[in-house]
């Protein structure tokens, strides 16, 4: 068991202490259930009641709350912050070891760093590039001509497609499906007639995609994903999509194809795009919010209508049916009182 001083923590965190500097630290926990060898933290103010009650050990703090707390505590300007970076400090991930496991398939082509750990049942195609210190999960497929940066990590049963170019610093959860061929079809006599999907999937440095989730490869260029993206379980990225530098989405959304969103966006769960739509820089859209068309200015963007009683929504649900009657009554008697 991992165990740290706070004295340590604090100076890990650049923290101002309160309290003993030798009280030990041997995991994390929230302030409801930690215990006297943990550290909780205090993020939003909803969970305020708690501090007096709690049993951690010490608590990481603003100092507006440390001020009211008699407690061990470390004093930062974002108690969440900090505790994201201690977080690793107590990470129970086993640690791969370098090596290509004897059950592991690899194409006399391919390119395997020595320092990169391919699991158990892994298959890695022609020409395929594996860089330094990358991790290959048990029953990961790395297809033709793939390339996956440094420092790279996939968990078990991760699928890369032919032609996909990984940055460095990557994180791709169990079950997601990179470079899959995307929904490309014309209507000929009637029929649908399959469209061949010859790009690829490009994805920068320090990206994280979530379980199952799928990235479909460019119809003729790449499909594109920026630096710093984070994308959570269960979303669908549709073929040629781009999607800016540090943007984040939370689980379930779906971008239809060919729409392009820029930096620093996030989207809520369930949120979806139709395709061939432009979403520009700063942008935050709000969940289950259907996006139907470009959005130019930066700013929160909602779309739908927030839960209600049942019975209430029957009734307004009549009423939507009932505006355009109405409208055209309203502008009857605008026009009798002129």
């Amino acid at each position: 068991m991992k165990s740290f001083r706070l004295q340590e923590l604090a100076q890990l965190l650049d923290a101002q202490l309160q309290g003993n500097p030798d009280c030990l630290v041997t995991g994390l926990g929230t302030l409801q259930n930690a215990s006297a060898g943990q550290l909780a933290f205090l993020a939003s103010a909803s969970y305020r009641k708690q501090l007096a009650s709690t049993r951690a050990g010490a608590v990481l703090l603003t100092a507006e709350d440390a001020s009211a707390f008699s407690g061990n505590c470390l004093i930062v300007a974002d108690p969440y912050q900090a505790y994201a970076r201690l977080s690793h400090l107590f990470d129970r991930k086993p640690v791969a070891v370098a090596g290509i496991h004897p059950s592991a398939v690899v194409d006399a082509t391919a390119v395997v760093a020595t320092s990169a750990s391919v699991g158990p049942g892994a298959v890695i195609e022609a020409g395929a590039v594996i860089g330094d210190n990358v991790v290959i999960g048990a029953h990961s497929v790395v297809g033709a001509r793939s390339r996956i940066g440094n420092d790279g990590w996939l968990a078990p049963r991760v699928t890369l497609y032919h032609d996909v170019v990984v940055g460095e610093r990557v994180v791709i959860q169990s079950g997601a499906v990179i470079g899959g061929e995307g929904f490309g079809f014309a209507k000929q006599n009637g029929q649908w007639l399959k469209i061949a999907q010859i790009g690829g999937v490009t994805i920068g440095d320090d990206v994280e995609i979530g379980a199952n989730t799928t990235v479909d490869r460019g119809a003729l260029d790449d499909t594109r994903i920026g630096n710093g993206v984070k994308l959570d379980n269960q979303i669908m990225i549709a073929h040629n999509v781009e999607i800016g530098d540090n943007t984040a989405m939370a689980a379930c959304v779906g971008i239809s194809g060919s729409t392009k969103i820029g930096r620093n966006c996030m989207l809520a769960g369930g949120v979806g795009l139709v395709g061939h739509i432009e979403i520009c820089d700063n942008v935050f859209v709000t969940g289950m919010t259907m996006v139907t068309h470009s959005i130019t200015e930066p700013g929160a963007y909602s779309s739908g209508t927030a839960m209600q009683a049942a019975a209430d929504w029957k009734k307004n649900a009549v009423r939507f049916r009932q505006l355009d009657d109405m409208a055209r009554r309203i502008r009857t008697l605008e026009k009798q009182q002129k």
